[in-house]
């Protein structure tokens, strides 16, 4: 699953929990070979049964987990009479393909509400015709009590190290974790940043996607090959560890027309784990990352600035930086708050 899924199957079991609440659940699992082909009958199947499922269980509200199944509300509209909620998530409102576009205007006419995850994200559905009134800002959270704590940062790191076949030796290890797509800044890193460090460290990219060659390629040219790894595509246990054993995240963004950062997840899954992040401040990770709590936030294309405050926290600031990273997102990012939150606000949608 990518972080939009992952969050969405958290966010419904958390509001399961809670008292009061029945939850109805309509979920599709498939592999991303077929993703398209699968989703596109699993909405239109939607469109079909939703109105006789609507009218069978008596629901109070519908909420859509992204846009994408949100935009079911333009077809079923006059066929179903209780309040429908959706929650966007950024790049499910900036995907640049024209009758997408035309379509997701008249979506957020046909919605009661829309959660976006920050307050970036908001304001793409406002550009975009959302009543600024039926709009709200609620985060992503974490679900804590799913943590496997049954490794310390020196055992992560060294079950990482044989996973990958690498001595860290003095050195720090930073961690880019995601797709490798244009807007997450890693050709840019490499090429811009990482040569400016002057802290000894080594840098460890897990993911995959079309940048896989340009990635490779920066490596080569700036001849960090002994430095830099891209082990691709890594199992969840895997990603657990490597988290752990990090001693810096590394989100280096840019922005790129058409896509967003609407959040960020991964984020708080480092965080989770004690390890503080330095992040470009740009769109949705402005609402991640609080300067000095749980990491950094640097101007997108400040390469010196990223660099001198990299070498900054891993020289002066790491130890109490870890520690307030967890403390942060456990109080302001647990999905029981979040859920809770969740349910406030669609109680107020229904009334």
């Amino acid at each position: 699953m990518g972080g939009m899924q992952r969050v969405s199957m958290q966010l419904t079991g958390q509001l399961a929990a809670n008292q009061g609440v029945e939850l109805l659940e309509f979920t599709k699992e498939t592999r991303w070979k077929f993703i398209i082909l699968k989703t596109t009958v699993f909405l239109a199947r939607l469109v079909l049964f939703l109105p006789s499922v609507v009218r069978r269980e008596k629901p109070d509200v519908i909420l859509f987990s992204s846009m994408v199944t949100g935009s079911l509300a333009w077809f079923v509209r006059k066929r179903v009479k209780v309040p429908m909620v959706s929650i966007s998530h950024g790049h499910d409102v900036t995907l640049k393909v024209g009758i997408y576009q035309w379509l997701i205007k008249r979506v957020f006419q046909s919605l009661d509400g829309v959660i976006s995850v920050s307050s970036a994200t908001r304001q793409e559905c406002i550009g975009r015709g959302l009543d600024p009134a039926r709009s709200k800002v609620l985060p992503n959270g974490f679900d804590v009590s799913a943590l496997k704590d049954t490794f310390n940062k020196s055992d992560a790191l060294k079950e990482i190290e044989a996973r990958f076949n690498f001595r860290l030796g003095n050195r720090k290890l930073l961690l880019t974790v995601g797709r490798l797509i244009k807007r997450k800044g890693h050709e840019w890193f490499i090429r811009e940043v990482y040569p400016r460090l002057k802290s000894d460290t080594v840098y460890l990219i897990i993911g995959d996607g079309s940048e896989k060659l340009n990635i490779s390629t920066a490596i080569r040219e700036t001849g960090s090959e002994d430095r830099i790894m891209h082990v691709g595509r890594q199992p969840d246990e895997i990603l657990e560890m490597a988290y752990a054993a990090a001693d810096l995240f590394i989100m280096p963004n840019i922005k790129v027309e058409g896509d967003m950062e609407g959040f960020g997840v991964v984020l708080l899954e480092a965080n989770i784990r004690n390890t503080p992040a330095i992040a470009t401040d740009i769109e949705g990770i402005r609402d991640v990352i609080s300067q000095g709590k749980n990491g950094y936030r640097i101007p997108e294309g400040d390469a010196a600035g990223y660099a001198g405050k990299i070498d900054d926290v891993l020289q002066n600031e790491l130890e109490t930086l870890s520690l307030t990273s967890r403390s942060y997102v456990e109080h302001q990012f647990s999905w029981e708050k979040v859920s809770k939150d969740y349910i406030k606000h669609l109680a107020s949608v229904i009334a």
